[in-house]
């Protein structure tokens, strides 16, 4: 049985049960640096009160980040394991289930000050020397908190490619925790982007440049995805099309009205230029994860394949609800996929993920349209209907999480809503 047989499978037998489980997200300062640069857990007697509250009100399990920065912070193929080891028995003995997050990104700009997880120290060095290992937008600016996909196949980090070095982190983290996998551990997902979604950072509200509802800018202009860029446009014969990305998208905090790339003009998204340059844009994206879940459903075939210890592969997917309503949803573009008004730009992402069996993960589950200004042309329903359209068309799980801290009925019935199969 191959991972699409056995994903059909899994989505027939999980629509025979009606309980859906739920996990509660591990805070992120429950563990960190001790003085001495020990991962260590934080006041560990309160989080185990917590964990067995947890556990009598009804939770399934516990959902928590394994940060490549704690891991493999201090140099190369150095794992140290330690504190997940604790963390991970210390939920195993209240008897509550793991959703594990393999997150190879940074924190820093959403945390509070000496809260917050950055890659790995040697990775930091590598980027201080050279800079071009992280997004750039058109200005030069600098987003650390991902490794461009740009520099997948370069060898720039003590020989290895970036790929190279989440294969290494995944192949370190089932062996030491395979006996888990499969009966503790239920489900892996896979950071493929900022916040461990398959994106480019294109609204960096962390560091100041975006606030809410601009339309963000396109993240190609490293050296490394510029030189793909060029490749790119000679193999179509037009090398004028591949020295910069496009030059009338707005800006990070723009609205798509009087944007030329954005509406439907000779020189916007529809032109040929347009076209190629989101083709190129959104496709590198798509291979980006294409390649690290190869990886991944290769390591976790095994459990995938055996019925008693079963896993589900996840990766998540951004929340890019604004401007939905308009013809080029301007936010979705730059943040990388390719989806407008006449084209499905999340279909040939959940075809990538239904080639490796993994979920698709998105957060919300819980959004009303009505609870955002209709200036704003926003729709998560429209968003979540239209993920939901091509999970079943590619046959693949979806599974969801919350965006906000939310108790209220409005917030409820829309979740509920939300788990009952459609026909």
């Amino acid at each position: 049985m191959d991972v699409r047989e056995k994903s059909r499978s899994t989505l027939s037998e999980c629509s025979k049960h009606r309980r859906v489980p739920i996990y509660v997200m591990m805070p992120v300062d429950s563990f960190g640096i001790d003085t001495l640069g020990v991962p260590r857990i934080r006041k560990i007697k309160a989080l185990t009160i917590s964990l067995k509250a947890l556990k009598l009100a009804g939770v399934h399990g516990i959902a928590v980040e394994v940060w490549w920065g704690i891991v493999e912070g201090t140099s190369p193929l150095a794992y140290n394991w330690s504190l997940y080891e604790d963390l991970f028995k210390l939920i195993a003995d209240v008897g509550l289930k793991l959703q594990v997050t393999l997150s190879f990104h940074s924190n820093l700009h959403l945390s509070q000050p000496g809260r917050g997880v950055s890659l790995p120290q040697w990775i930091m060095e590598i980027g201080n020397i050279n800079k071009d290992i992280f997004y750039r937008d058109r200005n030069g600016n600098i987003n650390g908190d991902y490794l461009t996909l740009g520099v997948d196949h370069y060898p720039l980090f003590g020989g290895r490619t970036a790929l190279q070095c989440y294969e290494d982190f995944m192949f370190s983290f089932v062996d030491k925790f395979g006996s888990m996998i499969g009966t503790l551990i239920e489900e892996i997902s896979v950071g493929l982007g900022p916040c461990g979604e398959l994106r480019y950072p294109a609204h960096p509200f962390g560091d100041g440049r975006w606030q809410f509802p601009g339309i963000g800018e396109f993240q190609c202009y490293d050296k490394y995805m510029m030189e793909d860029l060029q490749r790119a446009a000679c193999q179509v014969g037009k090398p004028q099309w591949g020295s910069k990305g496009p030059q009338n998208a707005g800006g990070y905090n723009s609205i798509p009205f009087g944007i030329p790339f954005f509406e439907e003009g000779q020189e916007s998204f529809l032109s040929d230029y347009g076209q190629f340059f989101l083709e190129w844009y959104s496709g590198k994206l798509i291979g980006h994860a294409d390649a690290i879940l190869a990886k991944a459903a290769k390591l976790f075939e095994i459990y995938e394949a055996s019925e008693q210890q079963s896993v589900l592969l996840v990766a998540k997917v951004g929340t890019i609800y604004w401007w939905f309503k308009t013809i080029a949803h301007p936010a979705e573009l730059t943040a990388g996929y390719y989806n407008t008004a006449i084209r499905d730009g999340y279909d040939p992402l959940a075809s990538m993920l239904s080639r490796h069996g993994a979920t698709l993960q998105i957060a919300c589950f819980e959004m009303l349209d009505s609870e955002n200004p209709p200036k704003y042309f926003c729709s998560a329903e429209g968003l979540l209907q239209q993920i939901r359209s091509v999970s079943k068309k590619r046959v693949i799980h979806l599974t969801g999480r919350n965006s906000y801290e939310r108790f209220d009925k409005g917030w409820t019935d829309p979740v509920i809503g939300g788990l009952k199969p459609r026909s």
